[in-house]
């Protein structure tokens, strides 16, 4: 069953040369961040190239149901006048987060502080990856969480009434886990210390800086330690959203995959905590140039071109690198089934709790499409064959925008088309996927249609 009601079947087929340039969304993480603060800020923020896909929607409601006027201007342009660190109003109704693990695990975040009470659920595939992961670490600011078996949504919170500050260790790398704990230090007396052992996505840290948080970072033997300064008042911003380099990376790899392309993809972030993929493509042979790097709000950013790369080869992706590029895996893995050797991706046991089991669903899938693949509980390894993939299959998307997109740039290059069962989920985080592809020349069909 589609996220979204009735599936929608679709078909990619091989396709000749993709020219053009490709306008991805804005960033996904630094949109649902853009809400959350400007909600928990006093005054107005301005907010321009928001992504405006189902999840970054979904958290605009919510920070309504909180009591922040949150208002779409069109064409991406946003403004959030907020209630202030603490001023979260008790939702009057269930906050359903649809797809989103960003999104109710930030929000949770943002209001475990607050003496108010909140029940969260979300669509099929949300309702079955766990919460525990953040509940536990807000259980120790005083907020209560009760849910389904296994700290499954749908979940209620008792935000705390009297919230006390906390030192917490990250036990496994999630961007997602520290940003809810740094933003339930936000309304916590004294100072909220988050350490991570390995370095996840900072949008977080930089955006609350931005707002005027007192925060800092210091790398230790410990780790990486962030300190913030509870109860601060957080000044409104305007933002300039970057486009996502998670978006950017089909468009990229099909460049890549399809002989003959060339793609230039602009105003891409390349925040180090991001960019992972786009370092292990040009360890693989890929043509990409960066051109006109630039800073935008305090993200690193630049143009993108990626050309036709006709000599691919297999690499070990560095574990440590995992964290900037874990929502980059499942297309990854397609550009390694094109490539000469073996591509070893270990320390990726991060994918089997994503919006699905992403080495399952990708492994499957290209399995079916005459691919090697081997597989352990945090890791694979796909066996490329130089270009030559048969293809010819249809493969379950399970509710993952990620997983479907994957599939579609595959079948760009395959010698036969590849389907999915369901391509809706795909307008959670690129709603203009389709039509982008094929402006760019690819030849993407709803079956259903």
């Amino acid at each position: 069953m589609s996220a979204h009601g009735t599936p929608v079947p679709m078909t990619s087929r091989p396709c000749g040369p993709l020219k053009g340039r490709a306008d991805v969304p804005g960033d996904k993480s630094i949109s649902h961040r853009s809400l959350i603060l400007g909600a928990l800020s006093v005054g107005e923020t301005r907010v321009t190239g928001l992504l405006e896909g189902d999840d970054v929607l979904d958290t605009a409601k919510a920070m309504r149901a909180f009591g922040a006027e949150v208002t779409q201007h069109g064409n991406g342009e946003w403004t959030i006048n907020g209630v202030g660190v603490g001023g979260f109003a008790e939702p009057d109704q269930v906050i359903d987060c649809g797809n989103s693990g960003t999104g109710v695990r930030l929000i949770m975040g943002a209001m475990a502080t607050s003496p108010i009470t909140a029940t969260f659920t979300g669509d099929a595939s949300l309702n079955s990856r766990p919460m525990g992961r953040v509940t536990d670490p807000l259980a120790l600011f005083g907020c209560q969480a009760v849910g389904r078996e296994g700290g499954r949504l749908p979940m209620t919170l008792v935000g705390a009434a009297d919230p006390i500050p906390v030192r917490y260790v990250v036990p496994v790398p999630s961007a997602q886990v520290k940003s809810a704990v740094l933003l339930a230090g936000l309304n916590a007396p004294g100072e909220t210390v988050v350490i991570e052992k390995e370095a996840t996505r900072d949008h977080t840290e930089r955006m609350l800086a931005g707002f005027g948080a007192d925060i800092s970072v210091v790398e230790t033997d410990e780790g990486r330690v962030i300190t913030l300064q509870g109860q601060p008042e957080l000044q409104p911003q305007d933002i300039n959203v970057p486009r996502d380099p998670s978006s950017a990376a089909f468009p990229v790899c099909a460049a890549i995959l399809v002989p003959g392309s060339d793609v230039l993809v602009p105003n891409i972030g390349l925040n180090p905590t991001r960019a992972g993929l786009f370092t292990t493509l040009q360890e693989m042979g890929a043509d990409l140039v960066f051109e006109n790097p630039r800073e935008i709000g305090g993200e690193p950013v630049a143009d993108l071109r990626a050309r036709y790369s006709p000599d691919l080869k297999g690499i070990a992706v560095p574990p440590a690198r995992a964290a900037s590029m874990i929502d980059e895996y499942p297309v990854l893995s397609v550009v390694a089934a094109f490539a000469d050797g073996v591509t070893d991706m270990q320390g990726v046991k991060e994918l089997r709790v994503k919006e699905c089991d992403r080495i399952d669903a990708m492994a499957k899938g290209l399995r079916a499409a005459g691919v090697i693949v081997d597989e352990g509980e945090d890791w694979w390894k796909v066996h490329g064959l130089q270009g030559q993939v048969a293809g010819g299959a249809t493969v379950e998307s399970r509710l993952d925008h990620r997983i479907a997109m994957a599939f579609m740039v595959m079948g760009m290059a395959t010698q036969n088309p590849m389907s999915v069962d369901d391509g809706s989920p795909i307008t959670t985080s690129f709603p203009i996927f389709e039509p982008l592809m094929t402006e760019l020349g690819a030849q993407l069909v709803r079956n259903n249609a």
